[in-house]
């Protein structure tokens, strides 16, 4: 059987079984579960437990009208639903009181699969943007995107915080041929062009252009060399741009050749630095929305990665996209966002975080006791969560 299968049909089964782990299952919304069926089913049970449906009262098994009443309500929402499969759902739970761990594996499914759909709009939006020559929604689907992070690390019960991974993934996807290539590489090289021979070009683009900017390896390295002669206040021309890619080897590893930097330096008509380096930089913010797409998507598509692994993970690929995304806003003159932190509450985290990290929490078990002295013991709800499973 499928593990989330199993999971989501023992969470239904025990909540059957006894309708009081439903307040245990306070963090477990419907569109959690996979199957349209089971998301019916649960909407159903949530509504007869808020409806204080007389089963609640029940000091033993809970009374068939529970189980009739809320397939007859998941019945208003879904077809092919009969009776029939309660007892398919009843004979899936081993013990109605491991709810809370069940309904935790159906909660890690429901985030590798948000995460993962959220990725792929991110990268759609990137690539379409990336034709169309905008840059908007991509960058609404990172907000989306990272808003979804955050909700998801509460409902896990962790903090939502980027964290890089140890060592950098050995099965990271390849990166597909860049959009309008050709279109791209002839905004860089008319942008170097323009640097190269206007000598006060460089400080309209210096404080917001990056070297990563650019599409083509040979251009952001041409654009180092420019910025490192702009930096040392020295001359920018032809025969310079030359000798300061021949003291940084560059030349010699075959990066750029002679033929390359004269081209780009001959020829060359009026043209804005700023609005081009504009246009080298809206290419940046696309095709860096789609490379943190399809890195997160990867990530999340690891059913061995943990929840609060993978929501950290995933906010650290979305770094790259806000440093750029920052830089963007710059050469606009938009003033860039102030990110909205969270802000720590006095008590403590907020509930719904607490409780949803117990519920993650294996009970300890009782030491044995021992001739020596031991401390008063700490209450269940004081000690810290297990990050076991984070």
């Amino acid at each position: 059987m499928n593990p989330l299968l199993g999971a989501e049909q023992a969470v239904l089964g025990s909540v059957l079984l006894d309708p009081g782990q439903l307040s245990h299952l306070a963090w477990l919304a419907p569109d959690h579960f996979y199957r349209p069926v089971h998301q019916a089913l649960f909407a159903a049970l949530r509504k007869l437990h808020n409806d204080g449906h007389p089963a609640l009262a029940a000091e033993e098994t809970a009374p068939l009208s529970w189980v009739t009443d809320a397939f007859d309500e998941a019945s208003l929402h879904v077809r092919g639903l009969t009776t029939v499969y309660a007892h398919t759902l009843i004979s899936a739970c081993p013990r109605p009181a491991h709810a809370p761990v069940y309904g935790r594996m159906v909660l890690e499914g429901a985030i590798h699969r948000s995460v993962t759909a959220h990725a792929i709009r991110l990268h759609q939006a990137a690539r379409a943007d990336a034709l169309q020559g905008e840059v908007e929604g991509a960058l609404h689907y990172a907000d989306v995107l990272t808003e979804v992070l955050s909700d998801l690390a509460q409902r896990w019960g962790t903090e939502p915080r980027p964290v890089a991974p140890a060592t950098p993934p050995a099965n990271a996807p390849a990166a597909p041929p860049p959009v309008r290539a050709d279109h791209v590489a002839g905004d860089e090289r008319f942008l170097l062009a323009v640097l190269a021979e206007q000598s006060w070009a460089m400080g309209e683009v210096v404080g917001w252009l990056r070297p990563g900017d650019f599409a083509d390896p040979a251009h952001a390295q041409l654009y180092r060399c420019l910025g490192a002669l702009h930096h040392r206040g020295e001359p920018i021309d032809g025969i310079t741009l030359l000798w300061e890619a021949q003291r940084r080897g560059l030349l010699a590893d075959g990066t750029l050749s002679s033929d390359q930097i004269t081209a780009i330096c001959d020829g060359v008509g009026p043209g804005s630095a700023e609005w081009l380096g504009e246009l080298v930089i809206r290419s940046s913010v696309t095709r860096t929305a789609a490379t943190s797409a399809r890195a997160i998507r990867a990530l999340a598509e690891n059913e061995a990665m943990a929840p609060g692994r993978l929501i950290n993970r995933a906010l650290h690929a979305l770094g790259p996209l806000d440093e750029v995304r920052t830089r963007w806003q710059m050469a606009n003159g938009r003033p860039a966002p102030t990110p909205t932190a969270a802000i720590p509450s006095p008590n403590g985290p907020p509930p719904a975080q607490v409780h949803a990290a117990l519920a993650r929490s294996a009970p300890r078990p009782a030491s044995p006791l021992s001739a020596r002295p031991s401390p008063a013991p700490t209450p269940a709800a004081a000690r810290p969560t297990s990050r076991g499973h984070s």
